[in-house]
């Protein structure tokens, strides 16, 4: 050891100091750690602690949703192809902001109406025909969870009512295409990242100078989640569901969306 007094760097946790010849740099607060306390959990990461106990970021770059009564902001711009307003993640959908647009293609016609009570009478039917509001996307996780729940993978050590469920669609370079895993609701989106990479046997380059790094994005829509944000708070303010589906993949550290989010099916 006396050899390579430069190799490896000390562990930042005061209770630990263990020399690491492969540490990590917390994303969060900036400090060094070994393997055992790499996660923002293990060291009790004060950076992390911020941003998950509130849901507002008070960066620079931030962008304030439009919706009437709404303090959401989000790090990049979630723009409804409609109305072209701004919103949070939680009112994306045209019907969670009572998007204008809607109400006009809804209101052209009486027959339009008509159809509209039709398809809302018969719910079991015709469902292809049914709203891609934030209900059906609420209503479709609720259907996959019960999927997810047979056949999901992931840390046995998690208690069963703290397991949060995910269809999670890795790279594309990557086999298979998607698999069914738990997390914890405690663990913020970083950590999850990081599970998915280790249970899968996926290079993680996130804690490296790498150019690219692992990013978790919305399915539906292809927006980058926060990796510092807690699967907790995200639930809460119906950012991801309980049976939600997300794309993992690697990204230049600027991507803030996916727009080809459709490519990735099961």
């Amino acid at each position: 050891m006396a050899e390579f007094p430069d190799l490896g760097k000390h562990c930042s946790l005061q209770s630990c100091k263990q020399l690491d010849f492969l540490p990590y740099d917390c994303d969060g607060c900036g400090k060094t750690f070994c393997g055992d306390h790499k996660f923002p959990d293990n060291h009790k990461c004060d950076q992390v602690n911020k941003h998950t106990a509130s849901g507002d970021y008070s960066g620079d770059k931030s962008y304030s949703c439009t919706f009437e009564g709404c303090q959401g902001r989000e790090l990049m711009k979630v723009t409804c192809m409609e109305c072209e307003k701004n919103f949070c993640l939680s009112h994306r959908h045209q019907s969670d902001h009572n998007c204008e647009k809607l109400e006009i293609k809804e209101d052209k016609t009486k027959t339009a109406e008509h159809v509209r009570q039709i398809i809302a009478s018969k719910p079991n039917k015709d469902s292809g025909m049914r709203s891609k509001g934030g209900k059906s996307s609420k209503t479709a996780a609720k259907v996959a969870l019960m999927k997810l729940k047979m056949h999901a993978v992931g840390d046995k050590g998690i208690p069963q009512d703290s397991r949060v469920f995910f269809l999670v669609h890795l790279p594309k370079d990557t086999k298979p295409k998607s698999k069914a895993m738990f997390f914890s609701k405690t663990w913020t989106i970083g950590r999850v990242i990081d599970s998915v990479a280790d249970f899968n046997k996926i290079v993680n380059s996130n804690n490296t100078g790498s150019e690219k790094k692992l990013r978790l994005f919305l399915h539906d829509c292809g927006v980058l989640l926060d990796t510092t944000a807690s699967l907790e708070l995200c639930l809460q303010k119906e950012t991801l569901y309980n049976g939600s589906s997300v794309i993992l993949e690697s990204v230049h550290s600027d991507c803030s969306q996916i727009h080809n989010f459709k490519d990735y099916k099961s």
